[in-house]
Parts: structure tokens; sequence; C-alpha cells
């Protein structure tokens, strides 16, 4: 089997893997290049493959530089499905329309001048209806099943812990009688956040591509950063000034309202520190948050708990979700201490670039970037401390205090990658370092070798690699010692789950049981499944 980088190698954007085995060829991820004019440039030029010869693709997480150019795909002829989890559909369903919506309106914009210019018209890169189209070519897949895709291929996927939903791609690969086993790790997430699980550790892998987006950093403390952000936006408000956080509509957002609700509701109960107004301005970030709410068994334990007691984590008494353009307007025509969470993360669309305009010149506000910043973008200019920016055809003068909180990350830093790859019980025999720029890639590259002792590569685009499979001895394999342990140990289990439910059958249903025992009881299920799974793929029953 052969596999091809079309994107997010040699930068962190436009996801886009080719694999072609004997029978199938087969996408992992296709997403949206950002960043600079250059960068974005690529988005026009023609795929590298007939998107009608593509049988299938998988979506590792609805970040639109990994899903952003499914309806191009869809456009240009593929028919197959889109396997990702639940809660990636979901978002998907938001994140597409919403670029479509963005795509023919940027175009709208410039064919009016070209039309005063007497230049031939412009077509956007896709439409809405291309978009709707996509998203019903979407096929769910529940997190730890293995799912056999076509003949020979078969697919699991593992909880990266990135964002709702981002999922690790799990592939055995088998043809002339020989198997692989191949890992696209996705975006890593970091353990102990707020609202999502841990990232799923101790996988197996012949090969893994693996991002690198942070490979040569050690991210602030996930507390530090919250800690520093109730600060600045205590010391901001104290001046009257505003504080903008440029924030990803899916999951940075919802992060950031999640610490402000605790912070709020839990650590400022005895009102020491005044409420300031808190505008969430993005109908997409609006729009996401619901289908995080509709979407809680993918919560970690903690949050669950908050929402078993009531506490819905997106909501506190001073803030407010703002939809409506004109509610939007008059937020930068009332000078009051106040905190703007806007889309887009890196500030290069969308409403917060209005507010950043009515909002950078002055001394006493605030803008607090929390989230990976790319080249060429406005986030990346402001964070590395230019004096002025252009906005809507004006230069505006950069006076405001420029933050950068890195803790809030969602992205794993190096020490959390190293010891995900180190908990692998199978270590790959080699990695292929993807999404992440040459001064993050490089330094992680030596210590994969030094440290893990595994080679490691790093992919430029277009490249192509051939991976090597293993004999297989026999298709159905026997039944070990080693299985029939496992075995023993999840019949036990099962017993204890059993029991514990009969004992509880009287008030399981009821409304207390179920919100003190629903988190438990799914964890033990889920681990019992993914167990099972693990047995029946050995056995081959």
């Amino acid at each position: 089997m052969k596999i091809k980088f079309l994107g997010a190698a040699g930068g962190v954007t436009g996801s886009n893997y080719l694999v072609t085995t004997k029978n199938v060829k087969f996408l992992v991820d296709c997403g949206l290049f950002q960043g600079g004019k250059e960068e974005e440039l690529k988005n026009q030029e023609p795929f590298d493959f007939n998107p009608a010869e593509i049988d299938f693709v998988i979506l590792t997480h609805a970040h639109i530089d990994h899903s952003g150019r499914l309806p191009k795909l869809v456009k240009e002829g593929f028919r197959g499905p889109i396997y990702t989890t639940l809660a990636t559909r979901d978002l998907c369903e938001i994140m597409l329309l919403d670029s479509a919506k963005i795509q023919e309106n940027d175009v709208e914009w410039q064919n009016r001048k070209r039309i005063r210019a007497g230049k031939d018209l412009l077509q956007p890169l896709y439409t809405v209806t291309d978009a709707e189209n996509a998203v019903r070519q979407f096929q769910t897949v529940h997190y730890y099943n293995k799912e056999q895709l076509s003949e020979g291929i078969i697919l699991r996927f593992a909880d990266a812990g990135h964002i709702l939903g981002s999922a690790i791609v799990e592939l055995w690969l088998r043809e002339d009688g020989k198997e692989t086993k191949v890992i696209f790790s996705g975006d890593i997430g970091l353990p102990n956040r707020a609202i999502i699980r841990d990232p799923d550790m101790g996988l197996s892998a012949d090969y893994l591509i693996m991002e690198s987006t942070y490979g040569n950093t050690v991210h602030q403390t996930y507390a530090d950063s919250k800690k520093e952000l109730i600060k600045i936006i205590m010391d901001t408000a104290a001046k009257g000034g505003t504080v903008v956080i440029p924030a990803f509509a899916v999951g940075r957002a919802q992060e950031i309202i999640y610490q402000l609700n605790e912070f709020y509701e839990y650590e400022n109960r005895d009102g020491r520190y005044p409420n300031i107004p808190v505008y969430v301005d993005s109908p997409m970030a609006v729009e996401a948050t619901k289908t995080f709410i509709n979407n809680s068994a993918n919560y970690g334990e903690t949050t669950k708990e908050l929402i078993r007691n009531g506490d819905n984590p997106f909501e506190f008494k001073n803030l407010h979700y703002v939809e409506s353009v004109e509610e939007s307007r008059r937020l930068n025509t009332i000078r009051e201490a106040r905190v703007i969470i806007s889309s887009s993360g890196m500030a290069t669309a969308g409403r917060v670039r209005h507010h950043l305009k009515h909002n950078l010149w002055d001394p006493d506000s605030a803008v607090v970037l929390v989230g990976y910043q790319a080249n060429g973008t406005l986030g990346r200019m402001l964070r590395d401390g230019v004096n002025s920016v252009k906005l809507f055809g004006e230069e505006i003068a950069v006076r405001a205090k420029i933050y950068d909180l890195p803790g809030f990350s969602a992205h794993a830093d190096e020490p959390m990658l190293l010891s995900w790859v180190d908990s692998m019980e199978q270590k790959p025999k080699k990695i292929f370092l993807v999404h992440g720029e040459e001064d993050q890639q490089q330094p992680l590259k030596k210590v994969l070798e030094q440290k893990i002792k595994i080679p490691s590569e790093i992919v430029t685009l277009g490249q192509e690699v051939e991976l090597e499979g293993k004999e297989i001895t026999s298709e159905k394999a026997e039944i070990t010692t080693k299985d029939k342990e496992d075995l023993k140990e999840i019949w036990g289990k099962v017993e204890v789950l059993g029991k514990e439910l009969l004992e509880r059958k009287g008030s399981i249903f009821a409304e207390e049981g179920l919100e003190e025992r629903y988190g438990n009881i799914y964890e033990a299920l889920i681990q019992i499944h993914r167990s099972l799974m693990d047995i029946h793929m050995h056995i081959g029953k």
C-alpha cells in the first residue's frame, strides 16, 4: 500500500492523505489550506487525483483544515461515503455550510469589482448546495467499533481528545497475504482538559502518521492560562477596556465559555470580582455550542458530573449569545468593560475582524490569543508584534495589549506527544511527521529517534511512501492462553456490572439513580466492548 501526503505536509493546514491499495483508493481528511494568500491559493488547485475514483473518505474531526475541501471533492465527482464520528458529522453540518457561505460571499464581493473592471467573473470554491451534498454522504462510526470498509480494510476510531468527536484513525490493511496496521493520529489533544475525554493511550501500530504542531513546545499549564485570562479580564475591565478573544468557533469558544462559567459560578460566588459582561459573537459558535450540549456522551467525567448536578457549563448569568448582525454592530457602539469571544480563531475572517478594528487602537483594551496562529494570518501578525494592520481598507494602529495563552491549546505539546507514542503497546517501526512547521518538527524528530528509538521522517508536500506489511500466517489465529485470560477478565467485569445493575434495578431508571450511575455504566460498557473487539479481531470470528 502507498500513502501520498497532499496536505499538512510542510505546514499545519490542508490535511489530506491519499491511501492506495491493490483494490481501493481512499482519503484520510480533506481540509482547507489556511494562512496567507499563497497558502489559500492551493485550495483552487486541482486535486492530485480524480475525485470520482476515490472509494471513501475517513475524517478525523470537524476543524475546517481537516474537512473544508470535502464539498469541493463532492462537487468534482466524489460519490462515496465519508466515515466519521457522530459528533463530527453534526459539527461538519454547521461548519461546511458556514464555509460555503463564506466562499460564496467572498466571490460575490470580488465579482462586483471585476464587473466594474470588465474582468471575467470568478466561481466560488464550492456552494451551499455542494456542502449540503457532502453532508448527505457522511456515515457515522461509533468509537471503538471495528468496521470493515472494503475487502482487506478495517477501521476503528479511538478518541483523540482534541475537540468534540475528534478521532485517531486505526486501520488494518490486508493485501497479497500481508497485513499492515497504520495509525493516523489526527490532531492529538491534552489530558485533564475541560469538557471532553482524554486522548486514548496504549495503542499499537506498524506505522504512525503523527501531527507535530507543537513538537518543540512545552505549553503553559492549563491552570496558569486560566488564571492569567481572569487577571487580563479584570485588569482590562478596571480601565473600562474591551477584551477581544479570537476563538475557533468549534472547540476553543466552548472551552473559554466553560472556564468562565467555572470562574463566575464557583470561584466568584462571594462576588469579590465584578460580573463583566461576556458576549459570544459568532453564529457558528452558537450553533456549535448547541451541538456540544447534544453530544454530552463524549464529555469527560468532571463535565458529566456538572450536568448531573444541574449546571449547564455553557451558561452563566453574565453570558450573552449574539446572533444578529445588528446586535454585533451595537457591541462596538457602547464603550464599557466587556469580553467579546468571536471567530475566526486566527482572525482571518468573521465578526472578530470588526471587533479588532474597533478595539486594536485602544491602549485600554486587550486581545487574547488562545489557539494556533498560522503564518500569514492576522492573529500571527498580532502575536509577532506588528505596529499596525489594515482592516477593511483602513490602517489601524495596534495599541491594545496582545496576550498569547498557549495553555488553552487543544494540541498536544512535545511532552504529551512523546508520552502518547511511548505508551504504545507495539511501537511503530517508523513515524511520519505531518501537520507542523519545520522549527517544531526537526527537534521532535530528533527526540523520537534518540529517546524512543523510532526512525522518524518529516514528509514533504506531494511525497509518496510505500509501506511493507507482515506476512499473515493464517486467516484465523489460534485462541491463545492470553486470549482466554483476557476473556476471563472481561467476564469478571461483566459479572460485577451485571450484579450492580440487578441490585439497583428498582431505581436505575429513576431520575436520581440514572444521573448517579449513567457515567460509570457507560464507561464500563465502552471498555468491555473495546476489549471484546480486540479479541474478536485477533481470533478472526
